[in-house]
Formats: C-alpha cells, structure tokens, sequence
C-alpha cells in the first residue's frame, strides 16, 4: 500500500512522463517539417516509449492500491535551432527525469516502501540508457556539424531505430 506522499509523487511523475512524451511528439512534428524524417522517427520511438514509462506507473499505482489522479500537460516547444539543440534539450530533460526518478527512490526509502523501490530500479536502468543514446547522438551531430550530406546519413541511421514494447511481466 502506497502512503498519500508516495501515492502523489508517483502521480506527479505520471504527468511527467507524459509531458515527456509531449516532448518528444512535437520533435518529431519539428523533425517531420524540416525535412528530418529519420530525426522524426528516432522522436517518435521515444514518445512510445515514454507512454510505456507513463503506463508503467500509473498500472504501478494501481496495483497497489492507489488512485491515479491525471493533472494538465504543459506544452512543450515547437521549434528548435537545429538538430544538435533538440538532442542537447532532449539530454537535459532526460537528466531532468532521472533526477526526479533518484527523488522517487529517496522518497521510497524514507518512506520504508520496499515495493516501490524495487520497482523503481527499473527507471534508474532505464534513464541510464536514455542519457547515453542522446550523448551518442550529440557526440555525432558535433562532428557533422552543418555538413548536409553528413547529416542526412545520420538521418538514414536514426530512422532505422524502432519501438519495442517491454516485456510485461516486469512490474511497474
């Protein structure tokens, strides 16, 4: 069973994984327009895979015993500057969201709630592979730099990624 405090982080950060999500709709909406379809896709696989981070928690609260209270979705920006300064603003609001994840985890410790802490390693997993990706592509769009043709090879590499559920045994 969830205390009230726990019970209403847990629901913050189902509002926080949907904004993620938001998030990243509107990049691949900004990619899709500036010609980036590959970009476009790469942001696409991530809103679906924040809607699983939003589901898992809201399932999470369920099951145990708490009621999932949804709150407003701020808007997120349209336009970005270029590809680089989406993937820098993706890596900041994924440390963003591993901070908040580690203050869950905190919580669940002091608040002795064993279940949700256990539940939540799976976040921390998670947000470890989110920071790396995006370095990775950051790491690669510095090096093309405004080389067009560098870009849409990038491009072509990012639009092979694709969305593959989690297994749903996993709790949370």
């Amino acid at each position: 069973m969830l205390s009230k405090k726990m019970e209403a982080a847990l629901n913050e950060q189902v509002n926080k994984e949907i904004y993620s999500a938001y998030l990243y709709l509107s990049m691949s909406a900004h990619s899709t327009h500036i010609g980036l379809k590959g970009f476009a896709n790469w942001f696409m696989v991530q809103y679906q895979e924040e809607m699983v981070h939003a589901m898992k928690f809201y399932t999470y609260i369920n099951d145990q015993g708490g009621q999932v209270r949804l709150m407003a979705i701020d808007a997120p920006a349209i336009v970005w500057e270029s590809p680089l300064d989406m993937f820098e603003k993706t890596l900041q609001h994924e440390q963003f969201v591993t901070k908040r994840i580690n203050n869950l985890v905190d919580l669940a410790i002091k608040e002795k709630d064993h279940a949700t802490n256990i539940a939540l390693q799976w976040f921390i997993t998670e947000q470890i592979e989110e920071e790396s990706n995006d370095n990775d592509i950051i790491a690669k769009l510095k090096l093309v730099g405004n080389k067009g043709d560098a870009l849409l090879m990038l491009d072509r590499e990012l639009a092979a990624r694709v969305f593959i559920p989690p297994a749903t045994s996993q709790a949370a």
